[in-house]
């Protein structure tokens, strides 16, 4: 799919199923043209039959697939969206999950950290460009990142910078929390720095919600979400969306929210100086990775 020039164009990952794919739908059926981005061949497929039959209004809707612990695959999809179009109204890093063991990736990364806050921060420095020509000719604060968070994020008082990934002493909770704790800090420290382009980066937190979510979990996270009251995909979505479109999130960047209002984070998760070199931190880690190609 070539995109349009001058046509509102919003990229979801993880839209093969879950969070993801509800929000890509509900953005196709407001006629917004989607990009979605999944892993699963068979899961992106079905994904992608039920999302450009849902369409409307001019909405248009293709599935790119990618392995977004590998950082060359994180690239390679950039490639492929910019390939297919000149702007990007609305990123929504909402990919991610949970392991259960230390799984190091070929590249050399945990693949906890890296699915979850280490791709969608490189995924968003390589549309930098797409945002702002978006931005360009919009009202400031038109163009927007959502990160998809978790209250996760509050078992962590803090990143360990003497191991960032948690290749040390591995516990799955404690790395999927520091992970989340990363998307909210990335979130602050994006805002400071696109919000002179007119971009807005904002971070929410979904709730317990039905989905696949902790398919690659361990025991534990896998009982406690088989015994959660849990919401449809659908709930998150329809936050997400808020975000996306609504005036009020496009106002004052690096906030968190949850069903459209907003929450105060931990202490930990406003820490600006911990945002800044959180951003020094794992640019220094892409580089050593020779991301993103």
């Amino acid at each position: 799919m070539a995109i349009e020039a001058n046509r509102r164009v919003a990229v979801v990952t993880g839209a093969s199923s879950g969070i993801g794919r509800a929000t890509a739908r509900q953005l196709a059926e407001l006629g917004w043209c989607v990009i979605g981005v999944g892993r699963d061949p068979r899961r992106c497929a079905e994904a992608e039959t039920e999302i450009a039959a849902a369409a409307r209004n001019g909405g248009e809707f293709t599935m790119l697939r990618g392995d977004f612990t590998l950082m060359r695959e994180v690239g390679r999809v950039a490639d492929e969206i910019a390939a297919r179009t000149d702007r990007v109204d609305v990123l929504i890093n909402n990919a991610g999950g949970v392991r259960d063991r230390k799984l190091v990736t070929p590249e050399g990364t945990e693949a906890t950290f890296a699915a979850n806050h280490l791709a969608p921060f490189l995924l968003t420095r390589e549309l930098l460009p797409l945002l702002r020509s978006a931005a360009a000719g919009l009202p400031p604060g038109s163009v927007r990142v959502i990160a998809v968070s978790s209250s996760a994020h509050r078992i962590s008082d803090g990143l360990d910078w003497a191991d960032l990934q948690s290749l040390g002493a591995f516990r799955t909770a404690a790395a999927y929390g520091r992970a989340k704790l990363a998307n909210i800090l990335f979130t602050r420290e994006l805002a400071r720095r696109v919000t002179p382009d007119g971009i807005t980066a904002q971070a929410m937190h979904p709730g317990v919600v039905a989905s696949n979510f902790a398919a690659h979990g361990d025991a534990a996270m896998q009982a406690h979400m088989a015994a959660a009251d849990t919401v449809s995909p659908d709930e998150p979505a329809e936050t997400l969306i808020w975000l996306a479109t609504d005036d009020e999130p496009g106002r004052g960047g690096g906030r968190y929210f949850h069903r459209k209002a907003e929450e105060i984070p931990s202490d930990a998760a406003r820490d600006d100086d911990a945002a800044a070199r959180l951003w020094a931190e794992s640019e220094t880690l892409l580089a050593r990775l020779a991301a993103p190609r």
